[in-house]
């Protein structure tokens, strides 16, 4: 099984199940228990998310998941009602339907602001509590990083697709900032008795120049899922020895790898000159993924993802990566 699907820490029967999810809701809310996290655990403050306390529970989850997607309409409805445009608060809509109604750590309060004297200092984005009753403070993140630096492992390397974000301003701010917000003293007040143990929930997608393997910091976990970026001009070539069936996914489907249904056209797939061309209508980086048709003939399964960046794009990220 790819590093990079909903399997880690299962046994190889239970991965198995899982890959055969149909929905897309609910293969993306297996990929947020199960994927590989992004980062190693940061002690003493950097802890990271545990979301099953035995293998047992995992398994539990996966007949859940199996039996939602089932029947994935009450799921379906719960993110309809949310109009969801932000890919972190897809992530965070999926997960609190899971602790509402799944079979392990039960939801206590989620986004629960912080105050002092009228200003908001802060919110947490989940309190759980575990079958054991440990009582856990998560701080979901879900971040695709676009590594834009040369031979240095330097977390600063990892930016944000459209340069408004880096991966070590990020990991700052978890660990000096949200992780510590559930011990303040203010937050005694708000009526969830702690002690909490805060942990971060890091999840998502790291991608690298046309595939390369550059050395990699250690606070990196090495299983993350990984990807691709290329300039347009580098597209066609690059391309062609990924397979000649593309889509553009659009933000909601960063999650888990894409699984679709259809012939060619009303899949929507491309070949590499056509979505050449719908690409370069694009004003920034935009992300891409090749398709197989499956074996049975009856849908297309990712294979492979990545961005496709203007060609100016990587001076300009070198350049927000060592600002």
């Amino acid at each position: 099984m790819a590093a990079d699907g909903p399997t880690a820490g299962l046994p190889p029967r239970d991965a198995a199940r899982l890959e055969c999810l149909t929905d897309p809701a609910v293969r993306d809310l297996a990929w947020l228990l199960f994927s590989p996290d992004l980062l190693r655990a940061q002690p003493p403050a950097g802890a990271l998310a545990q979301p099953f306390e035995s293998v047992a529970e995992a398994s539990a989850m996966v007949d859940w998941l199996i039996a939602q997607n089932a029947h994935p309409d009450a799921l379906h409805q719960h993110i309809a009602v949310a109009h969801l445009t932000r890919l972190g608060r897809y992530a965070e809509c999926l997960l609190a339907w899971c602790l509402r109604y799944g079979p392990g750590a039960r939801l206590v309060a989620a986004n629960v602001a912080l105050r002092r004297g009228g200003l908001t200092l802060g919110e947490c984005d989940f309190l759980v509590q575990t079958q054991s009753r440990r009582r856990l403070h998560w701080e979901l993140a879900v971040k695709c990083y676009l590594h834009a630096g040369d031979d240095r492992a330097q977390l600063a390397d990892y930016v944000g697709p459209n340069l408004q974000d880096r991966f070590d301003v990020k990991l700052r701010r978890l660990l000096d900032h949200q992780l510590p917000l559930s011990a303040r003293a203010e937050f005694a007040a708000l009526g969830h008795p702690g002690p909490w143990d805060a942990q971060m929930f890091v999840k998502g997608w790291l991608f690298y120049r046309d595939g390369g393997r550059p050395p990699e910091p250690s606070v990196i976990d090495p299983a993350h899922a990984r990807g691709w970026w290329t300039t347009r001009a580098d597209w066609p070539a690059f391309a062609a020895a990924q397979g000649d069936a593309w889509a553009v996914l659009p933000r909601l489907q960063w999650l888990s790898r894409r699984h679709r249904s259809g012939d060619r056209l009303a899949a929507g797939m491309f070949d590499i000159a056509a979505l050449g061309t719908q690409l370069a209508q694009h004003s920034g980086p935009t992300m891409v993924a090749a398709f197989a048709a499956e074996p049975e003939g009856n849908g297309w399964r990712e294979t492979s993802r990545g961005f496709v960046v203007p060609d100016d794009w990587p001076a300009q990220a070198l350049a927000f990566a060592r600002h």
